[in-house]
């Protein structure tokens, strides 16, 4: 009964757990574009945020691995534990919970470089020579065209969830904040990517600018890029008792 109890009390908690963290990343991810004004005031809000996320995080592993313990502890003795298991493994990698490598393409996006006292030149639109989320989004949306089986940016897997954001001069993804360069990594056909990448005009729009001001736009191909499996929360939109 004390495994049963333990099973009992750690499956609420990880809920609770994982409904906190979820509605703390929704929150943040309700970012501006870069060319917003709040900038400076959406830059503590999301030091704060990035602060709990955090540690709800921390807390949400600790649980996790009582949760994995007790599991394993039922399977010996609940059949219904072992196919739920068995079925989660199977489901992982179709939602992005696995790592995956596989050919694919990677995608790096930079800001223009600063002269040597750190600034922007004063003669050009400071707007001009950042990236911005628009150009993140219209990279992702090139791929996903382009049939992309797995996406990564950064270091975080993408999920049905996900949204990309600009705060300030940094992007925001599931709760984190990244600073250039912005590497994109997709599993998929390269060549079916590529031409996807060319055809896409907010990618072309980027080049412009990147021929320009000089901001950086890389696209290379390999047979073995690789993804790692998405470890953030799952929202659950629903909840169903099994009868016993």
């Amino acid at each position: 009964m004390r495994r049963l109890d333990g099973w009992r009390f750690a499956v609420p908690a990880v809920c609770l757990v994982t409904g906190l963290l979820f509605a703390v990343s929704r929150n943040a991810s309700d970012g501006y574009d870069l060319r917003g004004g709040r900038t400076t005031e959406l830059s503590g809000v999301v030091r704060e945020a990035e602060s709990d996320v955090s540690g709800a995080q921390q807390r949400l592993a600790a649980l996790r691995a009582e949760l994995d313990r007790l599991s394993l502890a039922q399977e010996g003795s609940d059949q219904r534990v072992s196919e739920a298991r068995r079925l989660a493994d199977r489901l992982g990698a179709r939602v992005g919970l696995s790592p995956l490598t596989g050919p694919g393409v990677a995608v790096r996006l930079t800001d223009a470089p600063r002269g040597p006292d750190g600034r922007y030149p004063k003669d050009v639109d400071p707007d001009s020579l950042v990236v911005h989320q628009v150009d993140v989004q219209s990279v992702l949306n090139a791929l996903w065209a382009g049939g992309a089986e797995a996406v990564s940016v950064a270091d975080q897997r993408l999920v049905s969830t996900s949204a990309v954001r600009c705060i300030g001069n940094t992007l925001l993804l599931h709760g984190r904040t990244y600073s250039p360069p912005y590497v994109v990594r997709a599993i998929g056909d390269t060549e079916r990517m590529s031409a996807a990448l060319d055809a896409e005009p907010g990618v072309r729009l980027f080049r412009q600018y990147a021929q320009v001001y000089g901001l950086g736009y890389r696209v290379s191909a390999s047979e073995a890029i690789g993804v790692p499996g998405y470890t953030g929360p799952l929202r659950l939109d629903k909840a169903q008792e099994v009868p016993r």
